[in-house]
């Protein structure tokens, strides 16, 4: 990420931020993915209190974000050459690692599992927050658990008060926008577990080697963030689906008296008049720019006093996995097959 997209932190701020994440605090951190709601991964009753504020089931592990692949043993044990090969070519960066956990691991950040999730952000501001740390951050998303994830300052403030989060570094809008992808190293073979920020295609080329993919938490056979059915979700009906099955459903909507939003990827100039009374919005061309734009779009109509959100679905190419993988989970209804590309 380039810094000069970001404010300037000084050093007063550094240093709060410090002084409350070591007193057991919660702290708004930007990442190149999304916020954070950042705790002291050592402190169960730190990251107790990320659970709290968020809604967060507490058999959910969180991730924790590290300075760089130096602290890899601080968390984990029996790590694998892959391990420190990928986090040589995308650290820091939006991929995280399933590791096997060190002991004193708390149960607080992995579910109680015996594995850890373990991430280098690329935000220069987290990033030199963690060299001063010098721990860990268990940081999930920085908003309420299930919603769609945030990736500004002000996102982050509209989900909590300043009584539970007394400070949120800010650090401009995220780069990637969604979350980072998830690639677990425990067991024979690589797997990948979430799409997300670094492509599925890149890893399989650092690897050598092919990676498994699992949809969902029942066939990875291991928690982790994002896996679960329903994710990412606006609090406005979600409906996804091919543009000709939208249209049909949005003329039964206005006949109703309703107030549409869509969100679609093709053109519709063509058939503008049959969209009139409805509020059409065009969605990036292109798969980076979708992504990046996608959590604000939803966040925006979310609140704009809609009834119903139609969101025309992208292409299935390889580059949009990670963009289908946050739609098929925000989505409350889903018209067609709507499943996962593999």
């Amino acid at each position: 990420m380039n810094p000069s997209r970001s404010p300037a932190m000084t050093t007063e701020q550094i240093n709060t931020a410090l002084n409350l994440l070591r007193a057991g605090e919660l702290v708004g951190i930007p990442t190149e993915t999304v916020y954070g709601l950042a705790a002291d991964a050592s402190q169960p009753a730190a990251v107790a209190k990320i659970f709290a504020a968020k809604g967060r089931p507490a058999d959910h592990p969180v991730i924790v974000h590290i300075a760089g692949a130096e602290q890899l043993a601080d968390w984990a044990q029996n790590i694998p050459d892959e391990a420190y090969l990928l986090a040589e070519h995308f650290w820091p960066g939006p991929l995280t690692l399933i590791l096997e956990r060190q002991p004193h691991v708390s149960d607080s950040v992995t579910g109680g599992q015996n594995t850890v999730g373990l991430r280098a952000p690329a935000h220069p501001i987290t990033h030199e927050l963690l060299q001063q740390f010098g721990g860990g951050l268990a940081a999930p998303s920085a908003n309420q658990f299930g919603h769609v994830s945030p990736t500004t300052f002000d996102h982050v403030r509209s989900e909590f008060s300043p009584e539970v989060l007394q400070l949120i570094l800010d650090g401009g809008a995220c780069d990637v926008g969604v979350e980072s992808t998830i690639v677990s190293l425990v067991g024979d073979k690589p797997k990948l577990l979430r799409p997300g920020g670094v492509s599925r295609e890149a890893i399989e080329a650092v690897l050598g080697d092919s990676l498994e993919h699992h949809t969902n938490q029942h066939s990875a056979k291991q928690r982790v963030s994002g896996l679960l059915d329903s994710h990412y979700a606006p609090r406005t009906q979600l409906i996804t689906g091919d543009l000709l099955a939208l249209h049909a459903l949005a003329q039964q909507r206005l006949a109703q008296g309703q107030n549409i939003a869509l969100l679609h990827y093709q053109s519709i100039e063509h058939e503008q008049t049959n969209w009139l009374n409805a509020q059409c919005y065009a969605m990036p061309q292109n798969a980076e720019s979708y992504a990046q734009t996608l959590y604000a779009t939803l966040r925006h109509l979310d609140l704009a006093g809609f009834n119903v959100l139609l969101l025309e679905l992208p292409p299935t190419s390889k580059e949009w996995l990670a963009v289908h993988d946050r739609l098929h989970r925000a989505a409350h209804l889903k018209l067609g097959s709507n499943r996962i590309p593999i």
